[in-house]
């Protein structure tokens, strides 16, 4: 820094200045003080405010605030990013000048800035990376000067210069995963080597691998892993095992799951009794298999949950347990844990109990057969059907029955049903996405639902009544900020929805939910509702259920594919041999916090992953319909654009320099308004598009607006 320009900062640091205060106070040349103030606003070291000339984010930091804070970061593009505080407390703004080469999920150490640019944001400077990420995938392109280089997925216009080793046989456009080998103060400096290979990125499936790749998921089983899980090739359950247990194999239990599935944990039977029920959730006895201190469990631990994405699944066991001895396949014994609950005759639970069983699936139930015996189409011949359900038949219409009654329990006591649209990615032969279909989830989908939620239900009971360390799923309420938030929503709507009190009860919301359900809101209502709600997760609290309004939740049912399932099947398999409540909590306590937190931030993970893939290969399906016109509903509205949503769930953006000849007016995130033509549009509005563009390199595609 220049004499005059330390001068220049220590007169500012004083009061703010205009460029003529500076020169009077200072006595300077004036082109020599405009080249100066310009270069130190190029540096940071100045800022513009109202006018006048203050300290730049380069120059002042927060006296007030800790030396560092302890941050990640998140989210990186040319000109900016933004760091996550590990202590939670929110987000903090890095300019681009302050990131300092800093990469997303490097461990960083921040410093605030004391003249935030936006007034009450956090803004601050990367003064140290404290634990690097060098990992990463990208698409390969080219530099400014024509160089090989890549971009690396999620951070638009960053791009690294590639080094020749190793990027032999490298492509333009080839998806790679690629190391950063040489850090730079700027990300311009950083150097990166192609590590991985994966393919063209016209290809989702290509795309897939490599976001697999830059999150670190881990696709393979260790040896020591695969050596335990051989131990059960075409295993059948011990007959000395069986014989401690409930035998239950002359009851007609029966799986009801999506054709495709081959991870079968959880079977059901339902008896009518002269007041009321008897219905039994059988789940796959996983704990049995998967010991504690095995190479099984501490993968099973670090991985936390099964991903699911397009046609394939990165699973939490091996497959010789989740296809296999753990499956509960048709006509094969297995080992369970039973769930069984006597309800009244209007479905309330009255008891319940945890049994260790051995069952046998006597049909592999499918959710569309099911609904069309349940729901027959006039006409419909359902001969091979009937043929094929025999064994369980009679139980159809129990079923139903009580699954109506749990309906009107669930509705009175204010349960949210939000609606969500769920696709299925139709693929063909060669992996390529070749449609997308509206998933909709009938009487057998929400039947099974309800009934796993009933045995989750009790689980958490037994945990908390028992007072012994446990994993529950926990939905906090909402906070009054995000709830004011929703207020001015609902009132962009057309809505004059005043609560009680500042957080509104669960039946409020429910009756929100159903006035607005099949109505042109619909979208921004259920939308709005469910940004205000907290994230569930998984804590060692009964901290209860918000949205299901229980006080009781828990995961029991699936523990082939959740680990938090597994922790309470191990915790309630203690319970029953007896073990006191001091034992458990020595046993147990540590490792329900461990599992709790584990499992949360897999999860996280697991969704991010599956959203991310499934946008790639909407993108790639949407490629081969490049110029077709669809009308779609308006989803979402931003100040650069709005968001069309198609029949097909695919989602893509309308610039807002299509639809607005002036500047854009955007209230509440709910309506955009052209001043200068009056047009409007609004969330759940219909628009009709025309496909312009999709990446599939970025899962982004990009609509053209069709005047009508």
């Amino acid at each position: 820094m220049t004499p005059l320009q330390k001068n220049i900062l220590n007169a500012v640091k004083r009061r703010p200045m205009t460029l003529r205060e500076l020169q009077n106070n200072l006595q300077v040349d004036n082109s020599r003080l405009r080249t100066s103030v310009s270069a130190m606003v190029a540096t940071g070291e100045l800022s513009m405010r109202n006018g006048t000339y203050v300290p730049g984010f380069a120059t002042y930091v927060n006296a007030n605030a800790p030396e560092t804070i302890p941050c990640t970061l998140v989210k990186l593009a040319a000109r900016f990013g933004f760091a996550s505080r590990d202590d939670g407390e929110g987000d903090i703004f890095i300019p681009g000048r302050a990131l300092h080469g800093a990469m997303p999920q490097d461990k960083i150490n921040v410093k605030l800035f004391d003249h935030p640019r936006v007034e009450g944001s956090s803004e601050g400077e990367v003064v140290e990376v404290t634990v690097p990420n060098n990992r990463f995938a990208g698409t390969v392109c080219l530099s400014e000067d024509g160089r090989l280089a890549v971009e690396p997925d999620g951070c638009r216009d960053v791009k690294f210069l590639l080094a020749k080793q190793g990027s032999e046989g490298v492509h333009l456009g080839d998806k790679v995963g690629f190391l950063i080998t040489h850090r730079g103060n700027r990300h311009s400096d950083h150097r990166a080597a192609v590590v991985e290979k994966f393919g063209s990125s016209d290809y989702a499936s290509e795309c897939a691998k490599a976001i697999l790749y830059g999150r670190n998921v881990r696709l393979e089983f260790p040896p020591e892993v695969l050596e335990e899980a051989h131990a059960y090739d075409d295993a059948t359950i011990d007959p000395t095992e069986a014989a401690k247990r409930l035998d239950l194999r002359g009851i007609p239990i029966f799986t009801i799951d999506s054709a495709e599935t081959k991870d079968i944990d959880d079977a059901i039977s339902l008896q009518k009794l002269d007041d009321g029920y008897e219905l039994g959730v059988h789940i796959a006895d996983v704990s049995h298999y998967v010991r504690p201190g095995s190479a099984l469990d501490e993968e099973a631990f670090e991985r936390a949950t099964s991903i699911y994405y397009a046609d394939k699944v990165i699973p939490m066991l091996p497959t010789q347990l989740s296809n296999g001895i753990c499956s509960l396949n048709e006509g094969e014994d297995r080992l369970a844990f039973s769930c069984l609950m006597r309800l009244d005759e209007n479905g309330e639970i009255r008891s319940y109990k945890f049994v260790k069983s051995v069952i046998c699936s006597r049909v592999k139930g499918v959710y569309k057969e099911i609904n069309a015996l349940l729901e027959p189409e006039e006409g419909a011949d359902l001969t091979d059907l009937q043929t094929k359900y025999a064994a369980v038949l009679d139980q159809l219409p129990t079923m139903d029955e009580l699954y109506r009654k749990r309906l009107v329990l669930r509705k009175a006591r204010g349960g949210m049903d939000i609606e969500s649209n769920e696709a299925k990615l139709v693929m063909d032969e060669n992996g390529r996405c070749v449609d997308i279909v509206k998933r909709d989830r009938g009487t057998s989908e929400c039947m099974i639902e309800e009934f796993m939620l009933l045995a989750n239900q009790c689980a958490a009971n037994a945990g908390r009544t028992n007072k012994v360390p446990f994993v529950y799923r926990v939905h906090e309420a909402p906070d009054a900020e995000k709830m004011e938030k929703l207020s001015a929503t609902l009132l962009a709507c057309g809505l004059n929805a005043k609560f009680k009190n500042p957080i509104p009860t669960q039946l409020e919301l429910a009756a929100l939910l159903d006035e607005t359900r099949d109505q042109p809101i619909q979208i921004p209502v259920h939308t709005g509702i469910l940004r205000s709600m907290q994230k569930a997760r998984y804590a060692p609290q009964p901290l209860g259920h918000y949205g299901l309004v229980l006080a009781d939740y828990a995961h029991f049912t699936s523990p082939i594919r959740r680990y938090p399932d597994l922790a309470i099947h191990r915790i309630l398999s203690e319970m029953l041999t007896g073990a006191s409540a001091s034992q458990l909590q020595k046993d147990f306590n540590e490792f329900a916090q461990q599992a709790s937190e584990k499992s949360s931030k897999q999860e996280v993970a697991a969704v991010r992953i599956e959203r991310d893939v499934e946008d790639l290969y909407k993108a790639e399906y949407m490629h081969s319909h490049l110029g077709e016109v669809y009308t779609g509903t308006v989803a979402g509205i931003t100040p650069r654009g709005v968001f069309v949503e198609l029949d097909n769930t695919v989602e893509g953006f309308v610039p807002a320099a299509q639809l607005c000849k002036g500047e854009p007016q955007v209230i509440d995130g709910v309506s955009m308004l052209d001043p200068l033509t009056g047009k409007s549009w609004m969330l759940g509005s219909s628009m009709k598009i025309q496909v312009a563009a999709a990446d599939v390199a970025l899962g982004r595609i990009d609509f053209e607006y069709m005047v009508e």
